[in-house]
Parts: C-alpha cells; structure tokens; sequence
C-alpha cells in the first residue's frame, strides 16, 4: 500500500450511509466499500438497496447490508441502528445523507406537509440518528459522522425556502454534536452544491438551471456524483483525523 492508500483505509470498518441507493450516497456507498468498508445501504425503498448492496459485495468483495428505512420517521431509525449492530457489532463512519427539496409554484403552496415532510427528512432524522449512533461511537472510542448539507443554506432562494432552512439547521447540528461528542468522534459537514442527480434535475428543470451550466460559479456546472467521492473519503478515514466542526464545501465554487 501507498501512503495515500495507508491514509484513506478504511479496511474493517463500517458505515451507515442514508440515502445511500441513490446519486451521491450511492457513490459515496461505493466509494466507501472500495477503500475496504463494510456498508450499511439505507433508504426508503429496499429493492434499490439491494441492487447498490449487490454491487458492493459483487464490485468490491465488502460486505453490505440492504436496509429500507424512512430517516424522517423518528420510530423507524432505532430499528436502523439495530441492524446495523446486530450484522457488524460496530459503526465507525455515519453519514446523514438521504434529503429531500420538492419543488413548489409558490410559498403559499407549501402547506405544512410539506414544510414538516422537509424538515423531518432533513434535519430531525439526522439529529435522531446521530444522537443514537454517536453515543455508540462514543463508548466504543472512535467514530465519524458526516452531515451531508447544501450551499442553499448559506445562499438561499425563494425555490428551496424549507430545505434551505433546515439544512441550516443541520449545520448548527454539526457544530453542537462535535462538541458533545468529542473528543473521540468527529462530526463534519459535506455542503455539497449543485450536482447532476436525479433530485437535483428535477428540481433544475424547475427553475430553469436544468441545462447544468452556472456561469456564476467557479466552474460553471454542476457537479458528477462522482466528485463527491474525495471529500467524503477525507472526512470519512483518518486523513482527517484533526478535522471536527468543519464544513467542506463541494460546490464548483459557489459565488
């Protein structure tokens, strides 16, 4: 092994990704289990799972567990953590990636469904999970969790009112359990920008970015799922062994 093969190893270890079928938590499901970890592949829908846990186990020789769960219902997550236990006897890396931002005519068509839907998914399943994982993480001495937010939260829109409001809040949910639960597990946020996912076109096609180009960024398009890989690897491994609290911006350079 290298040196950056020895620094991103995640060999023996397992992690819980949400959202993890689809766009970037399965990349990041893939990415994890080619660096030697053990995945836990959670979403709402099992056969979606099943096909990313396949995938692993067929691609990379890890073990992975299919998982269907809805993140936004409070009940449902403890049954979560005790599969996830109960297959591998430990959960290293956590990431709170499953979200969601449905598209509205206007604010006044967001009934409160809706905005309680948004906030749920967004923002109490991850608190949920992680205060029920990272006490885990906490007796077992070591752990990582990463929030996986959005650059709306810092520029919001008229577009994503809710979801921008509640990934704000995941954000503060980084700073605060950083600090609860260090100093041995660390928590960071993933603010990712614009990628081209299912989701994100959807939502694009909507308020008319839905040909990927943003001039008024670094890079000027969207991201691939792809390239959410380094950074959730860096916060995921040891390589970033001194990084709690922080918020790593995967954006194209948002202005």
């Amino acid at each position: 092994m290298g040196y950056a093969d020895t620094v991103f190893d995640l060999t023996g270890r397992v992690a819980v990704v949400t959202g993890g079928s689809k766009g970037l938590g399965r990349e990041m499901s893939l990415a994890l289990a080619r660096c030697g970890a053990d995945v836990v592949v959670a979403s709402r829908t099992l056969e979606s799972c099943l096909e990313v846990a396949e995938e692993i186990e067929r691609s990379t020789g890890r073990a992975a567990l299919p998982y269907a769960v809805h993140v936004g219902r409070w009940d449902q997550l403890p049954g979560l953590v005790d599969a996830a236990y109960e297959r591998f006897g430990k959960v290293d890396v956590l990431i709170n990636n499953a979200g969601m931002s449905p598209v509205y005519e206007s604010l006044d068509d967001v009934s409160e469904r809706m905005f309680d839907a948004v906030v749920n998914l967004n923002l109490k399943g991850p608190f949920r999970l992680t205060a029920l994982i990272g006490s885990r993480m906490v007796a077992a001495g070591r752990g990582s969790i990463i929030n996986v937010s959005s650059t709306g939260s810092i520029r919001p829109n008229a577009a994503i009112v809710p979801y921008a409001a509640a990934k704000a809040g995941l954000n503060s949910l980084t700073d605060s359990f950083a600090l609860a639960l260090g100093p041995t597990v660390r928590v960071n946020t993933l603010m990712a920008g614009p990628f081209a996912t299912g989701p994100h076109l959807e939502w694009a096609e909507h308020t008319g970015t839905g040909d990927g180009i943003f001039p008024d960024h670094a890079l000027q398009r969207a991201g691939s799922p792809a390239e959410v890989v380094g950074a959730a690897l860096f916060l995921a491994s040891d390589a970033s062994s001194y990084t709690t609290g922080a918020t790593v911006r995967v954006d194209g350079g948002i202005p």
